[in-house]
């Protein structure tokens, strides 16, 4: 009973609309020779798919593919912020002081992700620009095609990455590529590696120094944390954390050294 009281309230909620819609659907007469429609009294013109979808080069189906296309990529910039950029490097690292100074919320996840990105954007800048200049603006500007634009605003950034990655690294996904892609075994110049060999190898060539930067970030804390573990253990204090010690401990230490200067200072510079 329920159940057929639930759907009588749909279809009576559902019932006026449709025909509201219908009505609305329907083309109205045009008016007799000689006669004036009223006011009041509009048809419905339904537009055209052409006028529609921005213009461009193909058939409407192709632009509305490139649309839905570019709509995907923005809905991804985020990651594809971190997958071509010195982001995850940055991130990566104030996650491993945080850690290191058993500081559990502070700086909030908010701040360590803002600095890191304004880091990324001043040492990104060249990079921006050049692709700005080289591919974007003419793009806008109807100077050169889509195609172009995308090879020419992809240039500054395979170039960063090509400076940062390990060779090590991209001799792993060259390899791979060459297995299961069937790529010429034939080494390749820097502005010839592809996209897909090139990112997840500058990935993990991030991940490797991020880890490696983390290690000697977390290693004087660790240093105090054993300090004081020993002289609470020396005095008989085996109930107290050492951790709620060396706190205070770890953030003078940090403090008067000018860690923030030094740190921000060292990522900023480790990059080509």
């Amino acid at each position: 009973m329920k159940i057929a009281g639930i759907l009588a309230l749909l279809l009576a909620l559902l019932l006026p609309g449709m025909a509201l819609a219908q009505g609305a659907a329907a083309p109205s007469p045009p008016p007799p020779a000689g006669q004036t429609q009223p006011q009041g009294q509009q048809t419905l013109a339904f537009p055209d798919l052409e006028s529609l979808i921005p213009e461009g080069q193909g058939s409407a189906t192709g632009r509305i593919i490139q649309v839905l296309l570019a709509v995907t990529v923005l809905s991804i910039a985020p990651g594809l912020l971190m997958m071509v950029t010195c982001f995850t490097r940055f991130a990566i690292a104030l996650s491993f002081l945080r850690t290191g100074m058993g500081l559990q919320t502070t700086p909030a996840n908010l701040v360590l992700v803002s600095l890191a990105l304004f880091m990324t954007f001043y040492v990104m800048a060249p990079t921006f620009d050049k692709a700005w200049r080289d591919g974007i603006r003419p793009l806008m500007e109807n100077q050169i095609s889509e195609q172009e634009a995308i090879t020419k605003a992809a240039a500054p950034f395979r170039t960063f990455m090509r400076a940062n990655v390990r060779d090590k690294d991209l001799q792993l996904f060259e390899d791979m590529a060459r297995e299961r892609f069937a790529i010429s075994g034939e080494p390749v110049a820097t502005d010839e590696v592809e996209m897909r060999v090139l990112i997840p190898a500058f990935m993990i060539s991030e991940l490797r120094r991020g880890f490696e930067i983390g290690f000697l970030i977390v290693l004087p804390f660790l240093v105090i944390d054993l300090i004081i573990a020993t002289l609470t253990m020396s005095m008989g204090m085996m109930m107290l954390p050492p951790t709620v010690i060396s706190l205070p401990f770890k953030v003078l230490f940090f403090v008067l050294i000018d860690g923030w200067n030094l740190l921000v200072g060292g990522l900023m510079r480790s990059f080509a």
